[in-house]
Parts: C-alpha cells; structure tokens; sequence
C-alpha cells in the first residue's frame, strides 16, 4: 500500500513540474502551438512559430508571440478577436512541440559540452547525459538563466547536490530553459599531516570537524599527541596559526591539519 502512495505522490510532483514549466515556457521561432477558441472548432489551428517570432491566426492575421508564456499568448489573442470578432472569446495555446533548445554545462561533470534539449529535461537528466558527475564535484551546481524581459540582470539559481543526489529532495531538481548554462563547482580540499595513518588531501564538506578529518585519515597513530592538533589557515592571503584546537573545531577549505607527535 505504502509503495502505491509514493508512485501517486511521485506523479502529482510530476503533473505539477510540467504544468508549471508549461505556464513559465517562454515560446520562440520553430515551436508548434495548438491554438483553441471555444465554441469556434474553425478557429481551432495548429501553427508554428516563424523565425519573425510570429504565427498565422483565421481573422486577424499575423500575431507576435516570440517571448510570451502561453498563459500571455492566449490573452493576446483573445483581445485581438474580442475587438470586433468574437464576443468574449476564450481562448487556450498549448505547445504542441517545442523548438530544439540548448544549453550548456560545464566544470565537474564527465562530458561538458552543449546539450540538446528535447521536450521538458529537468537538471538530473542533463547532469545522466553528461556522464555523472566527476571524484572531485563539490555540493553546489549554479544555473544562470537569462532574463526574458530586456535589461534585466541573469537568474542564478543554486541547486544543493548533496540534497538533491544523496537525501533524494527533488525539489531542486528544476526543468532547464533554454540557453541556461550550468556549472558543477569543485569541492573544496583540506590537507592532514602528521600523526595520522593517511595523511593526504581529503574533499570538504561543510560540517567537517577536526574529529571528522582525523577519522577520514585512518585516525591517530599511537604517537599523536592529540591535546596539541595545529590547523594552518590562509585569511585574506595572510598565514594565521590556530593552536591546540579542540576536536569540534570546524574545518574550512584549503586548511592544513598538523597532527605533532607526542615525546612523552
């Protein structure tokens, strides 16, 4: 039964997504729209976009449409056949295929490059067609996204991995738009040394603690003085020392732990 309810909530999250995207959509050349007046079945047409931006309607012509979400393509027609035409005209567009879209994604992803996007592709879908994501991918995947209305600053949009591939929060998993470039950041590193059985570069993540990094380097050896640990941290391009620091102490990217030995 408990199985049955996930698959239901999984299709109403999906129905959602693609009505959403569908009402956010911002139509361009080369797509097909489906354009419905009710109770007017000879008004009904199927009709693509021209490289002008603009499509063919019976009664009243050429209409723009280039950059208008569906919701606002219907109301643009609506007024132009309620002025003389039609009495109150209810009009709906939807697309009925949509133009080929690119985007492109780079840094830590298998195979950067241009993507092709056909239909609704959602981020985990471009992030499988790039080949995964690489050892050395950080937590954080940036989109930016241009803004549709002229003089507008980019959309940057900030998709949390570790929720998103680990904890299973498809919430962040957004449908991409045209033209969006995406970018998998590296993780961050921090260094051990020392007493410690592996000593090495370890990836960071954000709640790691020097008891945390200890445990990701094998643990102490016996001859760790472990009251006396060292993190060598850089501060605006300047050195700073942080002397016997305690196990909880939180590690930051780049920081170097020194295990000293103990003589006694």
């Amino acid at each position: 039964m408990k199985r049955y309810f996930f698959v239901l909530l999984a299709v109403v999250f999906f129905c959602r997504a693609e009505m959403t995207f569908a009402q956010d959509y911002l139509v361009g050349e080369e797509d097909i729209l489906r354009v419905t007046v009710y109770d007017h079945p000879d008004l009904t047409t199927v009709v693509r976009v021209s490289g002008d931006g603009e499509i063919r309607l019976p009664l009243i012509g050429d209409v723009k449409v280039s950059g208008l979400s569906v919701t606002r393509i219907a109301e643009k027609i609506s007024g132009l056949l309620a002025d003389g035409y039609i009495v109150d005209p209810h009009v709906t567009v939807f697309v009925e295929e949509f133009r080929a879209r690119k985007t492109i994604i780079m840094g830590q992803v298998n195979k950067p490059g241009v993507y092709t996007l056909s239909g609704n592709t959602t981020f985990l879908e471009l992030l499988s067609k790039a080949g995964g994501l690489t050892k050395d991918a950080g937590d954080t995947a940036i989109i930016k996204r241009k803004s549709a209305s002229p003089g507008m600053t980019e959309r940057i949009i900030t998709i949390d991995l570790k929720k998103l591939l680990e904890e299973g929060d498809t919430s962040s998993d957004i449908q991409l738009m045209d033209n969006d470039n995406v970018y998998v950041a590296k993780a961050g590193v921090f260094y051990i040394t020392g007493e410690v059985k592996k000593p090495d570069a370890y990836k960071y993540e954000e709640d790691t603690t020097v008891i945390k990094a200890v445990t990701m380097a094998g643990g102490f050896t016996d001859k760790a003085s472990t009251g006396k640990v060292k993190i060598i941290r850089k501060v605006q391009g300047k050195e700073k020392v942080i002397e016997n620091a305690e196990m909880d102490q939180a590690v930051q990217p780049d920081d170097i732990i020194v295990i000293p030995e103990s003589f006694f």
